[in-house]
Order: structure tokens, then C-alpha cells, then sequence
């Protein structure tokens, strides 16, 4: 791997961009410290969100549909602004890049919300923390993923700090969109807008064939039903589990039709995303876990051992409330990733039904989606699709999954049975 750019698939605009960014961030920290000692300072390089590409700025703000790489071009500009090679920012082999990437850098702090939002203590907390100055590298970075789960207050307190951001402190915001539901109008108003594009199947396939070494046809197909995201698309080429999931997913459109079938489809459609929430998170919770206890002194020999978790129960219940509210947000996470297969695969048949030759989001279900394209109509399958649509809107807002999920196929089995 070159640099550390060689992360962002498809993504040579926003690469130029950030490369460029990176090295005015070299001469605006080596300005910065020529003034702190008194010396004549280098041109100070424009701070402003609306400045050019090539100017550094303290807020930015990177959005793109899911997989499109939005947190890795976050991190990889991060380590690219501690990168110890001046002249070619983000060389991917120095320490700074190394750590930086392994999230091991002191002064990179990697913000990934657990739960279903970020709640403003928490915001408090990591604002506080950056505004100190940096320890090893030029700046203090703050990466925020899935700014999109800030709550208002959360969203109110980072303002503030980016408003007024300490003079070594660069935030790095993730969200979906600049839509006012995913990122405050002011917030983003703040920030430089780096908009990343859905990478092409062909450069998703090449990935999974040089990086990863998977079979060229198991790549080309899973690149080609991913929906555009990397990640995904090599746990369908190397996880049976994931293949299966997605199979169970686009098998509730034939089953709505049926009301032996509708409703068993949908139970089993949430108790599949609610058993693979649970099995990631086990995994995790117990390395966790296992971690806090020795933290706190558990298996202790030494003078004082027996009294060493006396007090620490309500530590341990409160990492037990932290990891149950991230089982549920995977949980969420992987039954909406379900949905948006199922909407896909309606929009392949409305697709088919107009005879569009745009690029199916299934192309492995064409039989299927001519076959719905030519019973059903138009106005019936954008019902359909219009069904999941609102299935995910209620589960952002807390609705149960089953009732939501249960509502959505009887919509669907009513449009389809027309």
C-alpha cells in the first residue's frame, strides 16, 4: 500500500483534495510554531469552511451513502495530518500514519457511538479533552462517526467548540448528508463539505481480488449486489452467515403475498438481525468485560486483593448498560441494512417495468423482478417500496421491530395482492 489513501475506493477527487489540504495543515502548524517562539511566521493558510480545496480549515464534514468510505476518509486524513513525511502527507509507513490507523495515536481521538445517539455528556467530555494541545503530533484530531446520532444538546455543545475551536484542534465530522435531519444547518455551516461518490462495482471487485485474494467471480457478484459498500461486500464474499441473511431479506417480498408466509417471514427477519446482533456482541462484551475486571483488580493475589472489586459493581452495570445499548443499535443497524435490500429489490421491478437499463441493485434476481414487474404495477410497487421506507422511519423513531416490521409486509401484501 502506497499511502494511506489507497483506502478510499473510487474516491480520486476527494484523495486530491485531502492530499492537498494535508500539506497546507504541514506549513500552517510550522507557521504556528515559528509564532510561538517569536519568530517570523510563514503566511498563515486560509482557515475558513468556504476557502479553497488546497487550504486547511479547522471543521470538516465528510457524507456519502453507507460504504462509500465516509469514516475511512476520515481517519486516513487524520493520519495524514500527523504524518512524520512533510513533503508527502499520509505516507502509510511512518509511526504517526501506523498508530494513527491502528487507533493507537495519542492525539487522535476516534469518536464511535455505541448507542443509538450521542448524548451530550458525552459530547462535553470529548470536547473538553480537545482542547488540549497535542502531545506527540501537530494537532489534536477529533473524528466523529455518524455525526447524523448526535441529539440536539450533543449537536449545541460541539458547535461551540467548533465555533471557537482551540488553535491546534481539527474536527473531522461524518454523517449521511447535509440534510438538516442528519447534520445541524449550523453545524455544517461551520465545516468544509467533502462529498464522497458510491464506488463502481469494477473498483470494488478489484479490491476484494488484490487486497483480500477472494475468488474473481465470488468479488464480481458480491460487488455487484453490495449496494456500493466495501465492507459489505467482502462479508458477502467470505461470510455464509451474511449471504444467508441477505437471502432471507428479499424473500419476504414473495412471502407478503401469502398470509400463511407474510408474517412468519417477517418474525424471522428480526429474529435474524436481533441473533447476529447478539453474537457480535457477545464477542465483543466479553473481551470487554474481561478487560474492566482486571482493570478493577479482579484475580488479584497481592496484599488487598479480596477487597479489589469491593465498590466496582456499579462500574461493571454501567459497561453492561453500555454494551446492551450497542447489541440494540446493531441490532437496528443490520435489520435497516435488510430493508434497503428489500427496497432495492422493488426498485429493480420498477426499473424492469419502465424497461430502464439502469444498473440493477440485484442483478443475481433478475428472473425474480421481471417476474413482479410484469404482475404488478407501477403504482403498486412504489407502494412497496414506500413500505420500507417508512419501516426504517419508524425505527429511527425507537418503534419496536416487530410492530414496525409487521406493518411494513401487511402494506406489502395489500399493494401486491391488488
Amino acid at each position: 500500500m502506497t499511502t494511506v489513501f489507497d483506502r478510499l475506493v473510487g474516491q480520486h477527487a476527494v484523495v486530491g483534495e485531502l492530499t492537498s489540504a494535508a500539506v497546507a495543515a504541514v506549513r500552517l502548524a510550522a507557521s504556528r510554531d515559528l509564532q510561538a517562539h517569536g519568530n517570523d511566521p510563514l503566511p498563515l493558510l486560509a482557515g475558513d469552511p468556504d476557502s479553497g480545496s488546497s487550504a486547511m480549515t479547522h471543521a470538516w464534514l465528510f457524507t456519502g451513502p453507507p460504504g462509500s468510505g465516509r469514516s475511512v476518509a476520515a481517519q486516513c486524513f487524520a493520519a495524514s495530518l500527523q504524518c512524520e513525511v512533510t513533503d508527502s502527507p499520509g505516507c502509510g509507513r511512518c509511526h504517526a500514519c501506523t498508530t494513527v490507523m491502528a487507533g493507537t495515536h495519542s492525539d487522535v481521538r476516534r469518536i464511535v457511538p455505541e448507542g443509538l445517539s450521542i448524548p451530550v455528556k458525552d459530547m462535553r467530555a470529548i470536547v473538553q479533552t480537545a482542547a488540549r494541545r497535542p502531545s506527540v503530533g501537530r494537532w489534536q484530531v477529533v473524528v466523529i462517526e455518524d455525526a447524523d446520532r448526535l441529539t440536539e444538546g450533543a449537536a449545541n455543545a460541539l458547535l461551540k467548540a467548533v465555533e471557537e475551536p482551540p488553535p491546534r484542534t481539527v474536527f473531522l465530522l461524518c454523517a449521511p448528508s447535509i440534510d438538516p435531519e442528519d447534520i445541524s444547518v449550523t453545524l455544517r455551516s461551520r465545516c468544509r463539505h467533502v462529498a464522497l461518490t458510491m464506488p463502481s462495482v469494477a473498483s470494488i471487485a478489484e479490491v476484494l481480488i488484490e487486497s483480500d485474494g477472494i475468488d474473481p467471480e465470488m468479488a464480481k457478484w458480491a460487488a455487484s449486489v453490495c449496494g456500493g459498500h466495501v465492507g459489505r461486500a467482502r462479508r458477502l464474499a467470505t461470510d455464509d452467515e451474511a449471504r444467508e441473511q441477505r437471502k432471507q431479506a428479499l424473500a419476504v417480498a414473495r412471502a407478503a403475498t401469502r398470509d400463511a408466509t407474510a408474517y412468519s417471514a417477517a418474525e424471522a427477519l428480526v429474529k435474524s438481525a436481533d441473533a447476529a446482533a447478539k453474537a457480535i456482541s457477545a464477542r465483543l462484551d466479553e473481551a470487554e468485560t474481561e478487560e474492566m475486571r482486571t482493570a478493577l483488580g479482579a484475580g488479584g493475589t497481592g496484599k488487598g486483593a479480596v477487597g479489589a472489586m469491593r465498590g466496582s459493581a456499579g462500574i461493571l452495570k454501567d459497561l453492561e448498560r453500555r454494551q446492551k445499548s450497542r447489541e440494540t443499535r446493531t441490532g437496528r443497524d443490520l435489520l435497516d441494512r435488510a430493508l434497503v435490500d428489500l427496497a432495492a429489490l422493488f426498485r429493480d421491478a420498477l426499473a424492469a417495468s419502465y424497461g430502464s437499463s439502469v444498473t440493477a441493485m440485484h442483478p443475481d434476481m433478475s428472473e425474480q423482478t421481471v417476474a413482479m414487474a410484469g404482475y404488478a404495477r407501477r403504482e403498486e410497487l412504489l407502494a412497496c417500496v414506500e413500505a420500507v421506507l417508512e419501516c426504517r422511519e419508524s425505527l429511527g423513531f425507537n418503534v419496536k421491530p416487530k410492530f414496525a416490521v409487521d406493518s411494513m409486509v401487511a402494506k406489502i401484501g395489500l399493494a401486491l395482492r391488488h
